[in-house]
């Protein structure tokens, strides 16, 4: 979703609606372990760390001490990926992805291109997951029938 404030002429700010509670702590005051962060969206420690390493969750900020300090916007971040994730979009794809949003509105087209190709696959598997519904559903009739068929108790 594209959110535009009408107060401004600059472009627009692209907000991922995904309908998920507010954050756990109010911006400025959210500083996440790693710990926290597995905790919160579901992921391992090391997957966050791998999605770091392969330039997936670039530029995480880090405590005096080493340690990485994530905050909301990398929650939102983590909660696109993870939709990415679930269209079946490549790992690569989803890299090359956020390499394109590192560097800037220039990208915009590439990355509808990206996003329409990936909607593409998803709306197909839509299809072949409702064919596959309407044979379970078949499958399901067929049996609710046969023990009403006479002669069956």
């Amino acid at each position: 979703m594209t959110v535009t404030d009408p107060t401004t002429t600059q472009a627009p700010v692209d907000r991922c609606a995904t309908g998920q509670a507010a954050h756990p702590r109010p911006d400025g005051q959210d500083r996440y372990t790693i710990s926290e962060v597995a905790a919160l969206t579901g992921l391992s420690a090391h997957t966050l760390r791998w999605y770091e390493r392969i330039g997936l969750m670039p530029d995480i900020d880090r405590s005096h001490t080493g340690q990485r300090r994530f905050t909301n916007r990398d929650l939102d971040w983590l909660s696109l990926v993870g939709k990415l994730r679930l269209t079946g979009m490549a790992v690569a794809d989803m890299v090359r992805y956020a390499e394109l949003v590192r560097a800037g509105e220039h990208t915009y087209e590439e990355r509808r291109q990206l996003l329409l190709d990936t909607r593409e696959g998803v709306r197909q598997r839509i299809a072949e997951l409702q064919d596959t519904l309407d044979v379970l559903d078949r499958k399901i009739d067929f049996y609710a029938d046969s023990r009403r068929a006479p002669g069956r108790p």
